[in-house]
């Protein structure tokens, strides 16, 4: 029962009332009425009905804030269960802290729960926070050591069991709990607490903390999807009798750990991509964890809500330095929303971080079936439902991730949503793709070369990425980082890793570029990835827009794609994540090789015709022959050596070499505005003009800080881009 219906049930059995505007709960039967708005008191109201509704203790056996004699000084212990309705002999203490209390707060807790108990002659203690519990049983005779056990016994029940929680919530003729689904902001919460837990007090770093706190997650979904009906789960502290006595904490941290291991190698068996290494956390540091998660059940709790506190728990764990790996929600959905992603595309993120793009492609896909099969009244059709976006997920969905802990993120991302993780690899998004066949009559060089470039290959991680594979590519590559030739053995194989000649330049040339940014030979490599007619929506820099340097990209754009659509993005759009640069959304269609091919062939004989009309060749020549005239007529007013070495002499040079470049630059830009204007003329001749969507968003729903509000104006640009899509065919 969660915890809107434990509220309700107790408002419905008079054991609870709230005033109109739930500031103040009264709890009835005591007539005691309190602050509901205090964050203790409502983990004491839900603690107080679990009592009674989970555990079946009569209302009238529980007293709340009593007063205890503690020697001279009294205190007020949070619940007090009595055994008996005289309210006579004290049965159970139960200590309530707020839910984001710190395990330090909460061991101090337990040390005032107990001091309670042992004062008050009581036989078990349960503190808890909402998110975490706890519970002992006191020894009656001394010394009282701390013995901890799964559970509070039920009423009229004086048996500790060795587990609480069971699949089905039933073993033989027992009564145990089964796991329970909870809400985002809790699940968020329990993450964060989870997390705290591990790297609080600086024994872990925050990084090494979150990887751990994976591999926790990893063995609980693994326990959850693996444990029979009837089965009690792994993942959950155990206690049990050995000659009469209950464990200690100390041994029932190493049977816990061992039960941890056990699950975590089994999931490794057969998820051997997730993680490379084995738990690096003690003992004491799992039962931490576990006692957070042990309750939840993941597998069942709503998709959208434990997606969205998994991402919410990253976004504020990564936000600093690897802020670079998240992009906004709102740009995310605007992208997938627009693009007619079914359940049998192959979907590709070459730069995938952790896995945001590949998750709302799935969630459209899992709308498509909630709509396909909407009334699931039969098992066939409950089947069908989940075959429908599940195989989506698993076979249909791919992502790169060059950061390896980044890449472990995305996979988990993908595993809390029930799967498609296997298809996420850790490798770098611009490795070659294919693997090349070496010939023996190859130079020994030449094979060498090729060989390093096979092991970079990415079908040597995953098979399944294969060039002129994918129907969509959605990413949204790093910028303003750049590619050196010294450092990578592929850049050579990028046209855009390459230094050409222009169709003005008199002598052709193609030589390597010592660099190039990541963002532009992404664009390159989505082409290689794509089907024919294949979309690549990409998150670019302006800068490949706008620089008169980066023409080249865009005329090989213009050869390689159908421009779809470009989306400019406000100046804020990655602001709160570190990046200040202005971006656009690109949406690109690739050509079939038989239309770039004519496109080129078209524009070689435009610019060839332009040259010959123009008689560019000899004009350049002209051009040549009066500077060397004038440099010549310069050299007889300075004849001797040191006469040419004056300031005079070489400012005049220089200014004559000027003047030249400069008509040469402005006989080339005539041509150049020339051949643009031929070309335009030449390409709507040819039915190769088309309609490109064209958008400026100035504000997507949320600000230069991230904090979201309601005016998003992409939501309008996306039910149009879509629209303007879907005519494209």
């Amino acid at each position: 029962m969660q915890k809107k219906d434990l509220i309700e049930e107790g408002i419905k059995r008079g054991l609870i009332a709230f005033d109109e505007n739930k500031e103040f709960i009264t709890y009835l039967y005591q007539n005691k009425k309190r602050k509901y708005t205090n964050p203790e008191e409502q983990v004491q109201a839900l603690s107080f009905l679990k009592l009674i509704l989970h555990y079946n203790y009569p209302v009238e056996h529980i007293k709340q804030f009593e007063q205890v004699k503690m020697g001279s000084a009294t205190k007020e212990a949070d619940i007090i269960v009595f055994s008996d309705k005289e309210l006579q002999s004290p049965y159970i203490i139960v200590e309530c802290k707020k839910k984001d209390v710190s395990d330090l707060e909460f061991k101090s807790a337990v040390e005032q729960a107990f001091s309670y108990a042992i004062s008050e002659l009581a036989s078990f203690v349960w503190v808890t926070s909402g998110l975490k519990d706890e519970y002992f049983e006191v020894p009656k005779e001394k010394p009282r050591q701390r013995a901890s056990i799964p559970d509070i016994p039920l009423y009229q029940s004086k048996e500790i069991l060795e587990y609480k929680f069971v699949a089905g919530g039933e073993r033989g003729d027992k009564k145990f709990f089964d796991l329970e689904r909870i809400k985002q902001d809790e699940l968020t919460q329990v993450f964060k607490q989870a997390h705290n837990a591990l790297w609080g007090g600086g024994e872990l770093n925050p990084s090494t903390a979150f990887d751990e706190l994976d591999k926790l997650i990893f063995c609980k979904i693994w326990d959850e999807k693996n444990t029979d009906e009837g089965e009690p789960y792994k993942f959950q502290i155990y206690t049990r009798k050995v000659n009469g006595q209950q464990l200690t904490d100390e041994q029932i941290n190493k049977e816990l750990l061992e039960r941890i291991n056990e699950l975590y190698q089994k999931g490794r068996e057969k998820d051997p991509e997730v993680f490379k290494e084995g738990i690096r956390l003690n003992a004491t540091k799992v039962r931490a964890v576990v006692g957070y998660l042990e309750k939840i059940n993941l597998s069942e709790t709503d998709l959208d809500s434990k997606g969205r506190a998994f991402e919410t728990f990253m976004g504020s764990f990564f936000r600093g330095d690897f802020g670079q790996y998240f992009t906004p929600r709102q740009i995310v959905k605007f992208i997938v929303d627009v693009l007619p992603i079914t359940n049998e595309s192959l979907v590709l993120d070459t730069s995938c971080g952790s896995g945001g793009f590949l998750l709302h492609a799935l969630d459209k896909v899992r709308k498509l079936a909630d709509e396909k099969y909407k009334n699931r009244n039969t098992e066939d059709k409950i089947i069908k439902h989940h075959k429908f976006w599940h195989d989506f997920a698993e076979n249909n969905l791919y992502g790169i991730e060059i950061n390896e802990q980044i890449a472990r993120v995305a996979k988990m991302n993908m595993i809390i949503h029930d799967d498609g993780h296997t298809n996420v690899i850790a490798w770098d998004g611009l490795a070659p793709i294919a693997k090349v066949e070496i010939n023996p009559q190859e130079s020994q060089e030449t094979k060498n070369l090729k060989e390093r470039l096979n092991k970079l290959s990415i079908e040597e991680q995953n098979e399944h990425f294969k060039p002129n594979h994918f129907d969509f590519i959605i990413t949204n590559p790093p910028f303003g980082s750049s590619i050196k030739q010294t450092e990578k053995a592929y850049l050579h194989q990028y046209n855009f890793g390459m230094k050409e000649s222009t169709w003005l330049d008199l002598k052709p040339y193609r030589k390597e570029r010592e660099n190039q940014s990541t963002e532009v030979l992404f664009i390159e490599q989505a082409y290689k990835f794509l089907k024919e007619k294949g979309i690549l929506a990409i998150v670019i820099p302006d800068g490949i827009l706008t620089n008169s340097s980066l023409q080249y990209v865009r005329d090989q754009i213009e050869e390689l794609y159908r421009i779809i659509a470009v989306i400019s993005m406000p100046q804020i759009a990655f602001s709160h994540t570190g990046a200040g640069v202005k971006s656009s959304i690109l949406f690109l269609q690739k050509y079939p090789l038989s239309q770039t091919q004519n496109i080129k062939n078209l524009k070689e004989k435009l610019q060839h015709k332009i040259k010959k009309s123009q008689k560019y060749e000899e004009e350049l020549a002209n051009f040549e022959k009066q500077k060397a005239q004038e440099i010549k007529a310069l050299n007889a007013q300075y004849p001797s050596k040191e006469d040419k070495n004056t300031q005079s002499y070489k400012g005049q040079k220089e200014a004559i070499a000027s003047k030249y470049k400069d008509l040469v630059l402005s006989f080339q830009n005539r041509l150049i505005e020339s051949y643009q204007e031929y070309k335009t003329k030449v390409f709507e001749d040819k039915g190769l003009d088309y309609d490109i969507f064209m958008a400026i968003a100035e504000d997507i729903g949320y600000d230069a800080t991230g904090k979201e509000h309601e005016n998003n104006e992409l939501i309008a640009i996306a039910e149009e881009l879509k629209a303007f899509i879907e005519r494209l065919g």
